[in-house]
């Protein structure tokens, strides 16, 4: 039988996230003439592992929400809906405004869109304290946010989390795809954590013109086509998410994790918690095997769930970025992929905010 990966039920409360002064290294060393030099990613000298993350009380902020959204779509905003699964871009409207009610509200609707653009905003001029306050008030807003286990952040401000590739580095995604045909790679962010990512913000400081974009697809929606006797195979079911892929990218950068590999028992078909829809919760990054199954019986309905995610062309959306564009999506309902189609040469710089929210919640019935 495959190993089950044991659970602490009890909850506790957060590690803080705090501005952190220690040794390291820039992990890049871009033309000193970049505007956003500061922000290239950043090693962390990690001399003794830290704890594991411990279990806390989480209330999603959409639960508390005016559903017909009157502090964040206000009369300024203009949408287009990309598909009418998932996606919507915003014009209109700036997140650093927004009250307490519009974060609520902001977290309603992008469980129920999956995914949120908002353009022209103004977060990529902001310097890292200001960047740091809006991850205490909004981000802190969603949950925990979250230190990867991998140092990569911003210089001093470990929830940052930073992903940058030009052609003197090519990123840590070069790592883990290097050796494929197909690039891309499914997945949802930390996906291995007690408490996996909820709503995620992604915010571009610079990247190509063309090139460069993201895949985003809707696990609720993969998870409807199924038919009504394979759902109830599903129901009950555990996957252990490892974080193993990144024991791979920190030799390839020569830094050391902070935390010990971490290995979680989740659901496979995971209820949201606020809309109640039901989304397929495994993905080929970080998914080992299911629990209680063989290795043959894992691989293969794990392929299967695998292929039918990724051939969703039909509940799947494309996301570009341009200066100023802020991507939002909940973790719990989506998975994503880059698409590094553009020149080696050419820069692509993001940063990344990841509020931890709730141990996912088991489906108990189709």
């Amino acid at each position: 039988m495959a190993p089950s990966v044991a659970e602490v039920e009890k909850p506790a409360q957060p590690n803080p996230v705090e501005v952190v002064k220690a040794g390291g290294k820039h992990l890049v060393t871009p033309d000193p003439s970049y505007a956003y030099a500061k922000y290239v990613p950043y090693g962390e000298e990690v001399t003794e592992t830290h704890p594991p993350l411990e279990y806390f009380d989480h209330v999603d902020p959409g639960s508390r929400a005016n559903p017909a959204k009157p502090n964040l779509l206000t009369p300024e905003a203009k949408l287009h809906h990309l598909s009418p699964y998932l996606g919507t871009e915003v014009a209109g409207i700036q997140l650093s405004k927004l009250s307490k009610e519009g974060l609520d509200e902001l977290a309603l609707f992008v469980a129920e869109r999956k995914l949120v653009i908002f353009r022209d905003q103004d977060l990529k001029d902001t310097s890292p304290d200001e960047q740091l306050a809006f991850t205490n008030s909004a981000a802190r807003h969603f949950g925990v946010p979250h230190v990867h286990p991998l140092p990569m952040n911003v210089k001093d401000y470990p929830s940052l989390f930073t992903t940058y590739r030009d052609e003197n580095a090519q990123g840590f995604a070069t790592s883990l795809t290097q050796d494929k045909i197909n690039y891309l790679g499914w997945h949802s962010d930390i996906s291995f954590e007690k408490q996996p990512a909820g709503t995620t913000f992604f915010y571009i400081l610079d990247g190509p013109e063309v090139g460069g974009d993201t895949l985003y697809l809707s696990t609720v929606e993969a998870y409807n086509r199924l038919s009504p006797e394979f759902k109830k195979l599903l129901i009950g079911l555990k996957a252990v998410h490892s974080a193993a892929p990144f024991d791979r990218v920190s030799y390839a950068q020569g830094s050391k994790l902070r935390r010990e590999r971490v290995e979680t028992e989740h659901p496979i078909v995971r209820v949201h918690p606020v809309t109640g829809e039901k989304s397929l919760y495994v993905n080929s990054n970080f998914t080992t095997h299911i629990v209680g199954f063989k290795k043959e019986e894992s691989d293969a309905l794990l392929k299967f769930l695998y292929d039918h995610i990724a051939k969703g062309a039909d509940y799947q959306v494309r996301a570009s970025y341009r200066p100023g564009t802020v991507a939002i999506w909940d973790n719990r309902v989506t998975a994503h992929s880059i698409v590094p189609d553009f020149e080696s040469k050419l820069r692509r710089h993001h940063i990344r905010l990841t509020p931890q929210a709730e141990k996912p919640i088991a489906a108990t019935e189709p």
